[in-house]
């Protein structure tokens, strides 16, 4: 009974945390995740391989580096060759950093490499008439993938590797695991005040008067993602295409120089179809929006500096409008 009311426990918290909004996998998020791992032992003799539920929860130092604090329990059975069946018992802590590869978002595949160090305990381990605690420091290694159903939900498949420093034995582990993600620099951004219109002056005879909005979303290096901090902008532009029906928009893709002219070519194309994807989001139709990618054949500022390679990673935008008189 307690462990059925264990495991709907963590049912609920996992179906309860996807209910948070939109969150997403970056700086400064949270992962929570239950795990259950096949343990192929060969650190202690005659234990057979085990079977290990656990835990672990993890924070984002930056969008692609975590730091995991992972606790597990050890389930083995000692074989029967002069020492007696016994349940071998115990757990392990453990502090690993993972760092992830790929783009954060909704169905997207993220795969991973770790290491850290541990710390092992099982209980009754019998050598040689002795019976007590087999403790032993860990060495870790290991790599695998994430899926991410959602911003808030995934799941992960992998592999293992613990070396016992106290005895120089590996063990090897398969595992999968289902987590949730929350927090982050996900949060929601306070729509930046819409720019006022530039009014045209106005000559003897009255003429229709144009208002114009622009964007400008700058990217970090090598990177795709729309920064949660350029929503708001993003929001402007696409609440004015919906006050004017009749306006198409162009979104510019643009990177530094750095890096071969055909990479640089599908990178800014990537930027542009990101923003492109964000104005779906907020309601504006796809045939009005052309997402151009134009690599790095037209910066705005000196590639020779670092502070005018930030200028150039952008996507920029501009549309017009006559002005109901």
């Amino acid at each position: 009974m307690k462990l059925k009311n264990t495991l709907g426990l963590a049912i609920g918290s996992l179906i309860a945390a996807t209910s948070f909004g939109v969150l997403a996998q970056g700086q400064g998020a949270v992962e929570g995740e239950l795990f259950y791992k096949k343990q192929y032992n060969d650190s202690v003799k005659n234990i057979e391989d085990g079977f290990n539920p656990g835990a672990r929860i993890g924070y984002f130092l930056t969008d692609d580096l975590e730091l995991n604090l992972s606790y597990d329990k050890t389930n083995h059975t000692r074989s029967n060759n002069g020492t007696g069946n016994q349940k071998i018992g115990g757990d392990t802590g453990s502090l690993v950093a993972t760092y992830h590869f790929g783009q954060a978002g909704v169905d997207s595949l993220r795969p991973y490499v770790e290491g850290g160090f541990g710390h092992q305990s099982r209980g009754n381990v019998k050598a040689d008439g002795h019976s007590g605690r087999d403790q032993s420091t860990l060495a870790i290694a290991g790599a695998g993938v994430k899926y991410y159903f959602t911003n808030n939900l995934y799941a992960r498949a992998g592999v293992e590797a613990d070396y016992a420093l106290d005895n120089g034995k590996w063990d090897y582990a398969a595992l999968v695991g289902l987590g949730v993600n929350f927090g982050g620099n996900a949060g929601a951004v306070a729509p930046a005040p819409a720019p006022a219109p530039e009014p045209v002056p106005e000559p003897e005879a009255p003429v229709a008067q144009v208002v114009r909005v622009e964007l400008d979303v700058k990217f970090d290096f090598d990177k795709s993602v729309v920064k949660p901090n350029s929503y708001g902008d993003v929001k402007n532009l696409a609440d004015f295409m919906a006050q004017y029906p009749a306006t198409n928009v162009e979104v510019a893709g643009h990177t530094d120089s750095i890096g071969p002219d055909a990479y640089n070519q599908k990178l800014s194309q990537r930027r542009a179809d990101a923003v492109k994807k964000v104005l779906e989001k907020d309601g504006v139709a796809a045939n009005r929006i052309t997402a151009v990618g134009y690599g790095e054949s037209r910066p705005v500022a000196d590639n020779a500096t670092e502070a005018g390679r930030a200028v150039n990673r952008r996507v920029e935008a501009s549309v017009e409008a006559q002005a109901a008189q």
